[in-house]
């Protein structure tokens, strides 16, 4: 008899699980950790299932515009490892529901990806993917912090009419995704690219369609 919960998980994560085996992080990235490492932290690639949809959901946050880094940016959950944590893991289970109200119980670890460095923060950052095996309401729980959180259907996270070339006057040049009103580049968009080339589910998309980051209202 088949396990409900693995039967009810997209497929592509599991594709996802296969392909890290062997995978050179400079892939994911060219940043790095460096030997000296950073300060370490989580963040949680949040899967869940949608309804007609195989290819599931993805929660993302845009960040208070108040923040004192990377403010107003899309997200996923997640922050610094706190000395309680019990690794990166525990502490993007610990930020998703200090940031969204996730119940930790409701979600099951999939895998990690390798850690990967934000030299603007010194972060040092392991991407946690989990399945929501059972979805519930989910919400900013400090506005202050977090503006609002998007449920995004990986569908149309993939849809080429949603995707493009971030351009940013720092000289950074990158993925970038339109979704329910979001502008999402940079780091999370990266990792989303990523994931998805690795799940098999991408789509190909025009990468000579530019949007500068500070084009008004940025699609």
């Amino acid at each position: 008899m088949s396990d409900p919960v693995s039967a009810a998980r997209p497929a592509w994560l599991g594709t996802v699980v296969g392909a890290l085996d062997g995978l050179d992080p400079l892939w994911l990235s060219r940043f790095q950790p460096p030997p000296g490492g950073g300060r370490d932290s989580a963040v949680l690639i949040l899967v869940g299932p949608h309804h007609g949809d195989e290819l599931g959901t993805v929660v993302l946050t845009e960040r208070a515009a108040s923040m004192r880094s990377h403010a107003g940016q899309v997200s996923f959950p997640g922050g610094v490892q706190d000395p309680g944590d019990d690794g990166p893991v525990a502490a993007a289970l610990r930020e998703g529901h200090e940031e969204v109200e996730l119940d930790p119980s409701s979600v099951d670890i999939v895998t990690t990806l390798p850690p990967l460095f934000l030299p603007v923060s010194d972060h040092v950052v392991t991407p946690v993917v989990g399945w929501w095996r059972e979805p519930h309401p989910v919400h900013a729980r400090n506005p202050a912090e977090v503006a609002r959180t998007v449920i995004a259907p990986v569908s149309a996270l993939v849809d080429p009419a949603n995707r493009f070339t971030v351009t940013h006057p720092s000289g950074f040049v990158g993925p970038g995704f339109s979704v329910d009103g979001l502008f999402v580049w940079g780091f999370t968009a990266g990792l989303l690219s990523k994931l998805f080339e690795l799940g098999g589910v991408a789509r190909p998309w025009d990468e000579s369609v530019r949007v500068p980051f500070d084009t008004p209202g940025r699609r």
